[in-house]
């Protein structure tokens, strides 16, 4: 993972240094009607995690995982007819992670421990000052050994003529391909599942099934005044198909064992709001709340704070911290708490009962005029979070974005 982390950044470096140099000339003022690279990002993470309540082994055994990530994000600009802006964004995500109990996926020796994610994304939007709104569309693909997602994207917003106020809505479409990797000793005693998933690894053979997920989002943001912004944010999603994971055992009442089952359909409905607060040039309140709710039980509230404060005009921390509380599923037991002829069922604590927070920090540093000889660096920023469940589960978080502008 190292090789490829140093890899990835060593190539968008090279990529950023013939920016710079083609950029050095460009001013801030003028609109160019050709396509060129505006701001690009290079977001790198590092997460990892510890706890005993592992879905994979019914609800016991470790939780220990490590998660490396590296992002690229290009932001492209052009000026089009009547001074319309265009922007395409394209992303590019490559994850590697290690997990403790994907060993017991398989009881065979060449049982995977860990996976690699790939995940490319574009999206293409259009500002229209005469009409003060915005057009987007956009599409993104996820890749990895027991998933597949196909995403499609649409959005819209309209903005006041004094740009106080602001009305956007957004629309994603998922489809996705789980396979069926079953638990060795619960496998289908078919000759394509017991030949693809006895240790095989990635055989296409392996049968799948789908799900689709359709979620639209709706902001309202206004300016009370210079020193008050507001925003109102609602969320519908719905999903259909198989919701489940095939890998995950559930240890029923009478000491048998199984894979968790879980309806095949599920509304959420997360309502939240922000409030930030200008106090003064040097210290903004970004505060949050948001309720939930779903089909399946499961009632939640989440409340935020992230204080800024800029210390010098380049250089800002942010500490912050975030609350959250949920109920149990109907669906959800602990080892042997549920009979085996219930209709529906599962062992993954992300479902049970618990309070949680996520506490932390987040420095920034600009430059006027380039870092490590490339002047485009513009912005380095570092954030570190710590996050606790009462179920066990501890995680730490360490980020590290480099942009280029």
């Amino acid at each position: 993972m190292r090789k490829i982390c140093l890899t990835v950044v060593g190539s968008f470096l090279l990529f950023i240094n013939s920016f710079s140099q083609t950029s050095a000339d460009s001013t801030s003022d003028y609109h160019s009607p050709v396509l060129k690279l505006e701001e690009a990002n290079l977001v790198s993470n590092y997460y990892s995690q510890t706890g005993n309540h592992s879905a994979i082994t019914g609800g016991i055994g470790t939780q220990q995982l490590s998660d490396y990530s590296n992002i690229i994000e290009l932001k492209y600009i052009k000026w089009g007819l009547k001074d319309r802006k265009t922007t395409l964004n394209f992303d590019l995500g490559l994850d590697h992670h290690t997990a403790a109990s994907s060993a017991y996926v398989s009881k065979s020796a060449a049982s995977q421990t860990g996976g690699t994610r790939f995940y490319p994304s574009a999206d293409w939007q259009v500002e229209n000052n005469e009409k003060r709104t915005t057009l987007g569309l956009g599409a993104a693909l996820s890749f990895e050994y027991t998933y597949q997602s196909y995403s499609v994207n649409a959005i819209y917003s309209k903005h006041s003529i004094d740009k106080n106020s602001e009305f956007s809505a957004k629309a994603n479409i998922f489809l996705d391909a789980v396979k069926m990797v079953y638990p060795s000793e619960l496998r289908l005693i078919t000759s394509a599942v017991t030949s693809a998933s006895s240790g095989g690894g990635s055989s296409p053979n392996i049968p799948s099934k789908l799900r689709s997920t359709l979620a639209t989002s709706f902001t309202f943001s206004h300016v009370i005044n210079k020193n008050m912004q507001v925003a109102f944010i609602g969320d519908v999603v719905a999903q259909a198909g198989y919701l489940g994971l095939p890998f995950h055992r559930v240890y029923f009442s009478n000491k048998t064992v199984g894979v968790e089952k879980l309806p095949d359909t599920r509304f959420k409905l997360p309502l939240g709001v922000r409030f930030n607060y200008f106090a003064g040039d040097k210290i903004i309140f970004r505060t949050y709340y948001r309720y939930y709710v779903d089909s399946w039980g499961i009632s939640a509230h989440t409340a935020s704070i992230e204080t800024a404060v800029k210390i010098t005009p380049f250089f800002s921390v942010s500490p912050f911290y975030r609350y959250y509380t949920q109920t149990t599923s109907d669906y959800f037991a602990p080892k042997y708490g549920r009979p085996v002829n219930d209709t529906y069922f599962t062992s993954n604590y992300d479902y049970s009962a618990f309070n949680s927070s996520y506490e932390g920090i987040n420095f920034r540093f600009t430059f006027l005029k380039g870092l490590f000889g490339i002047d485009s660096l513009n912005m380095i920023e570092l954030r570190y979070g710590h996050y606790g469940q009462t179920t066990g589960l501890t995680a730490n978080n360490f980020s590290l974005n480099l942009r280029f502008k």
